[in-house]
């Protein structure tokens, strides 16, 4: 096949790029390298890159110029952000994906939507299944459940091919260090302060990244038109868990947790049901969090540092982290 990769110099987006050139299709990226999105996430693969914005239609027309689908990984991702500053969410999120399924539909080839259990939700027990209703409680999975809307309501209106993928949490390398594992191994490889939102006790489902990518692949080959699809991951951890676990792995030390204010709105357990992918088309996770993944993400990290030292020696990025955790990062104290 030949793809339009929207967003594929990003940490999900570049995933899927690196399993789709080893597979042998043909793959355009479009990405409007933000923070987030990185050049060198595509470093040895033979891809054309577009530079350009996901709602400017000139950058989406020219991009989607003889593709037979378009996957849109892109987005503002970090439910922290869109509490600060909601109006890139609402843009990039919103409008941006109407103006790529947009150009699927003149087009006539299929689209997907590359979504989050966020849109859901919290859920207290039990797991979310396909048919439970969108109750997003942050600017981020608002602007991400407005979007899967917008996309189901072209296949309602116009019969338009479409098919939505919903993930839980990744992890896996080339994370911007503003998610919980990054932001935990790196300060904790270097000595620094842990900042645990409220008790920690939050409650989060892990899916690697690689899982992920091929979970989107096999919703694009055999999804229904007018579908959504749950991805989820197969562990179920407690986030002070997790972090203790991070501490295990880098011989840093439990002192080193610090309980910060907890974040607005916080949603305290998410659970995908990914059952009806897995009857469609035979996907599971491969990566185990416990037997390797955790481990392998922590170490990609620790050997690593030219990757992520550029994105965190800024005055933008010290200043976020500041106002989000109250204090100041140490990843460049070693």
């Amino acid at each position: 096949m030949k793809l339009l990769v929207c967003g594929g110099a990003g940490f999900i987006g570049s995933a899927f790029v690196h399993q789709r050139v080893a597979a042998g299709d043909e793959v355009r990226v479009l990405d409007a390298l933000t923070y987030a999105g990185r050049r060198e996430n595509l470093d040895g693969l033979d891809v054309e890159l577009i530079v350009g914005r996901i709602e400017d239609p000139e950058s989406v027309e020219l991009a989607a110029q003889g593709v037979d689908a378009i996957v849109n990984f892109a987005a503002e991702t970090h439910v922290d952000r869109s509490i600060i500053d909601a109006q890139a969410f609402v843009r990039t999120n919103a409008l941006g994906t109407y103006t790529l399924v947009e150009e699927a539909r003149r087009r006539e080839v299929r689209y997907v939507q590359v979504s989050t259990d966020e849109v859901y939700g919290s859920i207290t027990e039990g797991a979310f299944t396909e048919q439970h209703p969108l109750e997003p409680s942050s600017p981020y999975s608002a602007s991400k459940a407005g979007a899967d809307l917008m996309v189901l309501a072209t296949h309602h209106t116009y019969g338009q091919d479409v098919v939505i993928a919903r993930g839980s949490n990744c992890y896996g390398p080339r994370q911007f260090p503003e998610k919980l594992i990054p932001v935990m191994a790196l300060n904790a490889i270097h000595g620094g302060p842990l900042p645990v939102y409220g008790k920690g006790d939050q409650v989060r489902t892990w899916l690697h990244v690689d899982d992920f990518a091929s979970g989107i692949h096999a919703a694009l080959e055999h999804g229904k038109s007018g579908e959504a699809y749950n991805v989820g991951g197969a562990k179920e951890k407690i986030n002070l868990d997790v972090v203790k676990r991070i501490i295990a792995l880098t011989g840093a030390s439990e002192d080193q947790i610090k309980h910060v204010e907890d974040r607005l709105g916080h949603d305290f357990r998410y659970a995908l049901d990914s059952s009806k992918l897995e009857e469609l088309a035979g996907w599971k996770p491969r990566m185990d969090f416990d037997e390797g993944g955790l481990e392998s993400t922590v170490h990609w990290y620790q050997s690593h540092p030219h990757w992520w030292k550029p994105l965190v020696d800024t005055d933008d990025y010290k200043a976020y982290y500041r106002r989000v955790y109250g204090q100041d990062h140490a990843f460049l104290e070693a």
